[in-house]
C-alpha cells in the first residue's frame, strides 16, 4: 500500500525495520560501517532472494603458493622466525574466515531462492527469513576478520622487537668466540684487553635491549590475546543472538504430514516472522560486551620501552632479567652517543664505582 511505501522509504539506512514492503535499504544490524561482502549488495532488502539468474562462480579460498613474501621468512632473524610463522598463518586463518563469510552470504540467498522455487507459501517465507539471518551470521564472521587484523597486528611488535634484538645477540656470541680463539692460539696476545672491553659493552647493550624485549613481549602478549579473546566472545554471543532467533522462526513452520488429497491451511505467521527479525535486530542493537577486564602494569612504560625508573637514572635492570644479578643496564660508549639495537637511544651514565670489569 502507499502508506506502507512511504514507512519503507523513511527508514534509515542503520535499521532493519520490517514492513510489508520488503524493499527498505538495509546495511547491518549494529549501525556498523558496511564490511566489503555488504557492499556488494549495496541495497539488500529483508530478502536475501537473488534477483539474477544462477551463474557458476569460483569462490574458493585461494591455495598458499610460494612467493617473495615466503623468502621474507627465510630471511627472518632465528630469534623471530616462530612468531613470524604465526603471523603468516593467522593471515591465512583470517583469509579463511573472510571466505566463509562470503559464502554464508551465499548460501543465505540460496536457501531464500530455492525456498521459493517449492512454491510452498509457508515455507517460502521461512526459508526467505533465515535466508536473512545467515546472511547477518556471515557478515558477524566478516566483522570477526577484521578484529583478528587487529590482533595480529599487535603481535606484529613483538616480532619486529624481536627482530631487533637478534644483532645484539649475535655481537656478543660473535665477541665471545674471538676471545675465546684468542685465548687458544695467542694467550698472552694485547688484543684480548680491546676484545673484553668490547664485549663488556656488548653485553650492556644486549642488557637493555633484552629487558626492552621482555617489557614488550609481555605487555603486547597480553594486548593481542585481549583483543583475540574479546573478538571471539562477540561472534559467538551475536551469533548465538541469531540462532536463538532463527529457532523461533521454525517454530511457525507446521510440519503435520498430510494425507494424499489434503490441502495445507495457508500461512498465517507472516506478521511474526516479520516480528522476529525486529527482535533479532533490536536483540543486536542492544548488545554490549560484558568482559572482565584484562589489567597492564605497563601503562608508565615510556617510549624507550623501559619503566621510568630505568630511564630516570637507575643503574640496574630486574633480577629476572639479568639473570638474577643487578648489572648496571648503561655503559658508557666509547663515541658517547651509543644506541640500543632496537632504535632507541642509551641514557649515558658512569659506570658504577662497584662495578669490576671482568
Amino acid at each position: 500500500s502507499s502508506d506502507e511505501s512511504a514507512e519503507c522509504n523513511q527508514t534509515p539506512l542503520h535499521s532493519l525495520t520490517v514492513v510489508n514492503n520488503p524493499s527498505f535499504k538495509y546495511t547491518s544490524y549494529d549501525g556498523r560501517e558496511p564490511t566489503s561482502a555488504a557492499l556488494t549488495v549495496p541495497n539488500r532488502s529483508l530478502s536475501v532472494r537473488s534477483k539474477k539468474s544462477d551463474t557458476p562462480t569460483d569462490k574458493s579460498a585461494p591455495k598458499h603458493r610460494f612467493t617473495m613474501a615466503s623468502l621474507r621468512g627465510i630471511q627472518q632473524p632465528e630469534l623471530s622466525k616462530k612468531l613470524f610463522k604465526i603471523i603468516k598463518s593467522e593471515n591465512h586463518a583470517i583469509g579463511a574466515y573472510e571466505s566463509a563469510s562470503r559464502e554464508r552470504i551465499s548460501i543465505a540467498s540460496q536457501i531464500s531462492d530455492w525456498g521459493e522455487a517449492t512454491g510452498d507459501d509457508s515455507v517460502s517465507d521461512i526459508s526467505d527469513k533465515i535466508g536473512v539471518l545467515l546472511s547477518e551470521i556471515g557478515e558477524q564472521e566478516d566483522l570477526f576478520a577484521q578484529n583478528l587484523e587487529d590482533y595480529r597486528s599487535v603481535l606484529k611488535q613483538i616480532r619486529n622487537t624481536e627482530s631487533s634484538v637478534q644483532p645484539s645477540r649475535d655481537q656478543k656470541a660473535k665477541i665471545t668466540d674471538e676471545i675465546q680463539k684468542l685465548k687458544y692460539k695467542e694467550p698472552q696476545s694485547t688484543k684480548l684487553v680491546q676484545l673484553e672491553q668490547e664485549l663488556v659493552r656488548a653485553e650492556a647493550q644486549n642488557l637493555v635491549a633484552e629487558a626492552q624485549l621482555t617489557n614488550i613481549t609481555r605487555q603486547k602478549l597480553k594486548e593481542a590475546y585481549d583483543l583475540h579473546s574479546a573478538a571471539v566472545i562477540e561472534r559467538a554471543e551475536k551469533q548465538t543472538i541469531l540462532a536463538r532467533h532463527m529457532r523461533r522462526l521454525l517454530q511457525l513452520l507446521d510440519d503435520t504430514p498430510v494425507v494424499p488429497g489434503d490441502v495445507r491451511p495457508a500461512f498465517e505467521h507472516g506478521a511474526q516472522a516479520r516480528q522476529i527479525l525486529n527482535d533479532a535486530e533490536e536483540d543486536l542493537r542492544a548488545w554490549e560486551p560484558s568482559l572482565d577486564a584484562v589489567p597492564s602494569a605497563a601503562t608508565e612504560m615510556g617510549t624507550d620501552l623501559m619503566p621510568p625508573s630505568a630511564t630516570g637514572g637507575a643503574s640496574t635492570v630486574d633480577p629476572s632479567v639479568a639473570g638474577g644479578e643487578e648489572v648496571p643496564a648503561q655503559l658508557e660508549s666509547p663515541d658517547k652517543g651509543g644506541r640500543d639495537v632496537s632504535g632507541s637511544t642509551i641514557v649515558q651514565q658512569e659506570p658504577s664505582s662497584g662495578y669490576q670489569q671482568q
